[in-house]
């Protein structure tokens, strides 16, 4: 019966220890998934870049493609500072 014991007790080990091994691999592979995801969600924060190089033209450029947009705005066109306006929201808070 000592045997029997024995033989019980080295299977549940190993038992054990390949268990323990497949948590800690499913761990660091998760951890690899979240730094990629982090890594994507940086590069897409700063993907785009507006640009002004005179008070006539704006251009927004895609870092990762290289491609970018060009927009004339005519000079004197439309209120050229910025106003602070009441939002509509805060009327339903009052």
């Amino acid at each position: 019966m000592n045997k029997n014991l024995m033989s019980f007790s080295i299977i549940f080990l190993g038992f054990c220890i390949l268990l323990g091994s497949w948590f800690i691999s499913q761990s660091l592979t998760s951890e690899q998934v979240n730094k990629t995801k982090e890594k994507q969600t940086k590069e897409e924060q700063f993907r785009y870049e507006l640009i002004s190089p005179n008070d006539s033209n704006i251009i927004i450029f895609d870092k990762q493609s290289g491609e970018y947009w060009r927009k004339y705005i005519e000079p004197n066109e439309g209120p050229t500072d910025w106003e602070n306006q009441t939002s509509p929201i805060s009327k339903s808070l009052n």
